[in-house]
């Protein structure tokens, strides 16, 4: 047993030994699925606290040749499994155990004492070449050493394949954030290392983020990634499932209920199944769907299940710092959404164009994106929405923006959200005040035409996004009204909003044009819950004039008409 190489069982016995041990062992089953073939390259991205170092130390201690671990093993789920096919070939739960060397990597402890990418390669391979070298004597090396040439010789005497686990992959990409230099070596040592070598039956690798891309494509694209946006086959075992959370509540007398509001909420989907799954959903007149899965954070579970403690155990390994800062950069509004998702709203995210880095931000998509990475945020891959997944999270968030440069964001939208109130009672007085009060702050500059118009009153209605998908110019037949904000299915209580803007002329003309054009006919299965609105403004007022940028308002509901 070495450090690197063939490090054993013992950390993977110690949390199987743990008095709360969730059993995530059936990975492995998929894994022996892609061993020596062109899936061999597997990269993990989850959060802190999502158990990828246990899940990397229960691939070691599978795979290890010297390990002797039939015994940790037949105790649990996987060696129930019912064997997976590849082709024609049938894999049972412990066709690969104990078969290969291991080399297993954490990259934090090549980072500590180096000043570069560089630096750290040379402490790598120094450490890693000599535990190699020791381990098998006999195999002539020749003197041009490093890593590939050291197991591509190994492999050549022995035929012995190597497992690679690499753990924290992506330290360079957080510590050295602005290094590019040495980010590009470092992808540029592991490409060398690791793509179409013949030495390497899997390659397993877990971080935080995912493999840096270069406009569209990944720097190290060999690998499959399965991470908290697109996490396939490995779904199930990203985080704790609900039902292994409701096993652990019933087992401890803990509150299920409780357990599941602070910690429940990251949404993830797998693929389609395949196989003998798929033929048998298909015989019985199903078409196959992928399988949804409703994730909790792991360590918090286990930390509030063991101590009877319900509370944010989040901020434990993860500074508020962190979280401010990106949202200080403000792109595209941040700020408003991220009041926006603490109010319980969704937004949609782009999530395509993010480089998988700490510094590379062209707009808000790119850091929401980066925290659905680090599970701040959840995300809903069917409908591309990103929200606050739970209270724990909501506490980070709310801690987070406890501060007076938040103060004009959080005054603005407690105001949206009152001019929203305001509008379903009817209460055309407060709305026009409050219109106003949205365009004081926007400046005069959004007010030049109706299409500006437009843009400050969706503004000023920027809280109805929690409720409502918003339209611009939508065809009525006979005509097109300037906005129409349509209840989500979450929220089909609410009214269908059909606004007409006026510049420089009144709101009963705005009433009359949504009369005549007969605007409401589009939404008649939404009769007796719709509201009809007309806002002006009266661009002749001059700022001499009492009550200059004076707004007008008539909100009428279908029924009346």
């Amino acid at each position: 047993m070495g450090i690197y190489l063939n490090p054993g069982k013992q950390s993977f016995t110690m949390a199987v030994n743990s008095e709360i041990f969730v059993d995530k062992t059936p990975m492995i089953r998929y894994l022996n699925t892609v061993i020596n073939t062109q899936q061999r390259f597997v990269s993990v991205s989850r959060p802190r606290r999502f158990g990828k170092t246990m899940a990397a130390n229960m691939v070691a201690a599978y795979y290890d040749c010297q390990a002797n671990s039939r015994e940790l093993f037949e105790g649990l789920k996987l060696s129930v499994c019912r064997p997976a096919m590849v082709g024609k070939k049938m894999i049972s739960w412990d066709t690969y155990l104990g078969k290969f060397d291991v080399l297993r990597l954490i990259m934090t402890d090549f980072t500590n004492n180096a000043s570069n990418a560089q630096d750290m390669i040379g402490y790598l391979t120094n450490e890693v070449t000599d535990e190699l070298m020791m381990e098998y004597p006999d195999v002539h090396y020749g003197e041009r050493i490093n890593l590939w040439n050291v197991m591509n010789r190994i492999y050549t005497h022995t035929k012995r394949q190597f497992v690679i686990i690499i753990d924290e992959w992506d330290v360079i990409f957080r510590y050295w954030r602005d290094d590019k230099d040495s980010q590009r070596e470092y992808l540029n040592f592991l490409r060398s290392w690791l793509k179409d070598k013949d030495y390497v039956a899997l390659a397993y690798m877990t971080g935080i983020l995912p493999i840096k891309k270069y406009g569209e494509h990944s720097a190290l694209n060999m690998f499959d990634e399965y991470s908290m946006i697109q996490p396939m086959q490995l779904a199930p075992y990203t985080g704790f499932t609900e039902e292994e959370v409701e096993e652990l509540c019933q087992e401890y007398g803990r509150d299920f209920a409780k357990i599941k509001d602070w910690y429940d909420g990251y949404e993830v989907y797998d693929i389609i199944p395949r196989d003998r799954d798929y033929q048998q959903l298909r015989s019985t007149g199903e078409e196959p769907v992928p399988g949804h899965h409703s994730l909790y954070s792991p360590l918090s579970v286990v930390k509030a299940v063991s101590t009877g403690q319900i509370k944010n155990y989040w901020n434990n390994t993860e500074t508020y710092e962190a979280l401010a800062e990106h949202i200080r950069m403000d792109f595209d509004g941040l700020k408003e959404t991220i009041a926006l998702l603490m109010d319980g709203g969704r937004v949609k995210v782009g999530i395509s164009k993010y480089q998988n880095d700490m510094t590379s931000f062209q707009s808000s998509d790119d850091v929401l994106t980066m925290l659905i990475h680090l599970g701040y945020l959840g995300y809903d891959s069917e409908r591309g929405e990103a929200f606050i997944p739970n209270k724990e999270i909501l506490e980070v968030f709310k801690d987070s923006t406890d501060s007076r440069e938040w103060a004009d964001t959080m005054l603005a939208f407690r105001k949206s959200q009152e001019l929203l109130q305001a509008t379903w009672t009817r209460d055309e007085e407060k709305v026009a005040e409050l219109l106003e009060a949205a365009h004081d702050r926007a400046g005069n500059r959004t007010y030049n035409d109706e299409a500006a118009l437009s843009y400050a009153v969706q503004y000023a209605y920027y809280a109805a996004q929690k409720y409502y998908t918003t339209i611009q110019e939508l065809d009525s037949g006979k005509g097109y009204a300037d906005l129409a904000y349509l209840p989500s299915p979450r929220y089909p209580d609410k009214p269908v909003l059909i606004i007409e803007l006026k510049y420089g002329r009144s709101a009963d003309e705005a009433i009359d044009q949504i009369r005549k054009k007969d605007y409401p006919a589009r939404f008649e299965h939404y009769k007796g819950n719709i509201l009809l609105m007309g806002i002006s403004y009266d661009k002749d007022i001059t700022s001499k004039q009492e009550g200059y940028k004076k707004h007008s308002c008539r909100i009428e509901s279908v029924e009346t008409l």
